[in-house]
């Protein structure tokens, strides 16, 4: 409980307890002196209304005169001098406990934020010479190496030269599972080591660390207000001079016509109180707020609450290829051994493993990502020995530009490459039906004259990017691929995630043209176009979107900076939970904004008409109020 919380409820026990005997004194005759009642019910009322009055005082010097301080001051006082004591203590003792629970309410909702806020590192234990120095992680330096304790958070973005261990990450991903590295490992800052100690070197100064985006992100969701909550601040800036006029029309016009000032005037401070628009003011902000910190718990970023209404919105998401359907990294998906090497090996297994032998032995000298996926695989199955040994059995290693590698084994040529490049040694094919037909990438390989078989090599799909697909489409959203790959390999991407809408072979402005024109394709004028990217060319088309979602943990920092959401796992999958909190935030918003103008439409009418008492009053401005924050706080689940 914070201290103003704590203030707050003192304030009201006390109130309370002083309201009871002011109550019994007067009710049970115990003190028949009236000016000791008066004195006892006053006494109550600037114990539980003392704030309430500072408030109103204090806004109306700056200019700020019609709020809900100043109606609680005016309709409480002139209850006092209608002779209402009791109803006027009662009116600021439960409104009192309506703030009480208001706070209650926004400190839950902080809990999340204020969570998140702990991942912020205190300091960094930095290697210097033969030293390990204690710094503050705006002290270290790009390059520096930095040890990391079992139990400590890792200061700065970094990657792991010595040790190995599991990492607490989800404070950051939202992820609970612990995740292993190990050397050549990247640790994201703001993670928990849980038991080895690591020695990294640092990628990131502070300032550009993981955890310094995602604290300036979230500190800054706040500033953006979504349609919703500017509607209640237009709403409450034509509301309360109107209600305020007439309660002064109610309070006059029938006074001077019937001559019964008491019940007109009462009736008026009823209206007023009524009037209070708490509700809407409290409630709809707190819904908005809950729904973000609710997200960012499950590592989802949403940098403002426009942002969460216009996800609700959604009516077509588009997404780029590489690194956000797919990993972005090559790996081998098929082994094809000729029909000579299956003849010559035992079984189909032994052929795979001599033909990606033969490749991976060609490819031991190349850097190319075609060829570290093929090394990859061939280590993975422990066909060459470690730290390269198996490299002196080749020699005469030539690269060929845009075609492959030839090189010597075993005095016979290896071929290792695309079509032309077999093509042009003059290697024969088997007929075109026996070649793979896939949208990944060939790689043929020959040996002597003789072709040996092909390797496919594709970039695998995320393992929940058909989850993603699948859920957008059973939502009613629709689903598209805009990506600078080539034709077959896009269309091959989208038609295993079930993608009917492709465009292949852009350049970045030609993504943003193309983009231009679905944003024009749009069915409603208020539906929203959401795009999916994580790279560097990504970040116009990020911008460019209603709503643009970067992929947080591999994602560029231009993607990043770009985005109005961040998706903290790289998993598409997460832009599913994003839609759903916010279709329940909106609709939590929707149930409140109807029921509190209901409540109040209904009881300012009964108060106008004198059918409604002061209690009713407080009921209309307190309850409806408690009512609507417990509400909202669905919005943090």
């Amino acid at each position: 409980m914070t201290k103003k919380m704590k203030r707050r409820a003192r304030a009201i026990l006390c109130g309370a307890l002083l309201f009871l005997i002011a109550v019994l004194v007067k009710e049970l005759h115990l003190i028949k002196n009236t000016n000791v009642q008066i004195i006892l019910f006053l006494a109550a009322y600037l114990v539980t209304g003392r704030d309430v009055i500072k408030k109103a005082v204090r806004n109306i010097r700056n200019g700020q005169v019609l709020d809900e301080n100043f109606l609680m001051t005016i309709a409480s006082l002139g209850a006092f001098l209608i002779s209402e004591m009791s109803e006027a203590v009662g009116v600021m003792l439960f409104y009192q406990i309506g703030e009480f629970f208001q706070d209650y309410a926004v400190n839950r909702s902080r809990k999340s934020i204020s969570e998140l806020m702990d991942i912020r590192p205190d300091s960094a234990n930095v290697q210097r010479g033969d030293e390990i120095k204690t710094v503050s992680p705006e002290e270290v330096r790009v390059g520096e190496l930095i040890v990391i304790r079992p139990g400590e958070r890792i200061p700065l973005d970094a990657v792991v030269v010595k040790g190995e261990s599991m990492l607490d990450t989800v404070a950051i991903t939202g992820e609970s599972v612990p995740r292993r590295v190990s050397e050549g490992s990247e640790l994201v800052s703001g993670c928990i080591n849980l038991n080895g100690v690591l020695t990294a070197s640092v990628e990131k100064e502070y300032a550009d660390s993981t955890v310094m985006r995602i604290l300036a992100l979230v500190e800054s969701a706040s500033d953006k207000k979504a349609e919703s909550e500017n509607f209640i601040t237009r709403f409450a800036r034509y509301y309360t001079p109107i209600v305020v006029g007439l309660a002064a029309v109610i309070a006059i016009v029938p006074s001077i016509v019937t001559g019964a000032y008491t019940t007109w005037i009462y009736r008026a401070l009823s209206f007023l109180v009524i009037s209070c628009p708490c509700a809407l003011v409290i409630s709809v902000p707190l819904s908005f707020f809950g729904g973000i910190g609710g997200a960012s718990a499950k590592g989802i970023l949403i940098k403002g609450s426009n942002y969460l209404e216009g996800l609700a919105r959604a009516e077509s998401v588009v997404f780029d290829k590489t690194g956000t359907l797919t990993k972005g990294s090559f790996s081998v998906t098929k082994l094809l051994p000729s029909e000579n090497l299956l003849r010559e090996a035992k079984d189909e297994t032994e052929a795979e493993e001599q033909l990606l032998y033969l490749a991976a032995l060609t490819e031991s000298f190349s850097t190319h990502p075609i060829a570290v996926s093929i090394l990859e695989a061939a280590k993975e199955r422990g066909l060459l020995k470690p730290h390269g040994e198996d490299r002196p059995l080749i020699s005469e290693v030539n690269e060929e530009a845009g075609l492959g590698i030839r090189a010597q084994y075993e005095d016979e040529t290896l071929l290792c490459g695309n079509k032309a490049l077999l093509e042009k040694h003059d290697i024969g094919f088997p007929s075109p039906e026996a070649l793979p037909q896939t949208s990944g990438t060939v790689v043929y390989i020959a040996k002597g004259d003789g072709f040996v078989g092909s390797i496919v090599i594709s970039d695998e799909l995320k393992s929940d990017a058909r989850e993603c697909i699948a859920g957008l489409k059973s939502l009613g959203l629709r689903p598209v691929m805009l990506t600078g790959d080539r034709r077959e390999t896009a269309e091959g991407v989208a038609g295993e995630l079930g993608v009917g809408e492709v465009y292949a072979e852009l350049l970045p402005t030609g993504k943003v043209e193309k983009l231009e024109q679905l944003l024009s394709e749009k069915k409603r004028s208020e539906g929203k176009l959401i795009f999916v990217g994580d790279g560097i060319n990504d970040a116009p088309v990020l911008a460019r979107a209603d709503i643009g979602v970067a992929m947080g943990g591999a994602g560029s920092d231009a993607a990043i900076e770009a985005a109005d959401i961040v998706l903290m796992t790289d998993e598409p999958s997460k832009l599913l939970q994003a839609y759903k909190i916010s279709k329940k935030t909106l609709n939590i918003v929707k149930e409140n904004i109807v029921f509190a103008i209901g409540v109040k439409v209904i009881v300012l009418l009964l108060a106008a008409f004198g059918l409604a008492s002061m209690w009713a009053a407080v009921f209309a401005d307190v309850g409806v109020a408690a009512l609507a924050i417990l509400n909202a706080m669905r919005a943090l689940k």
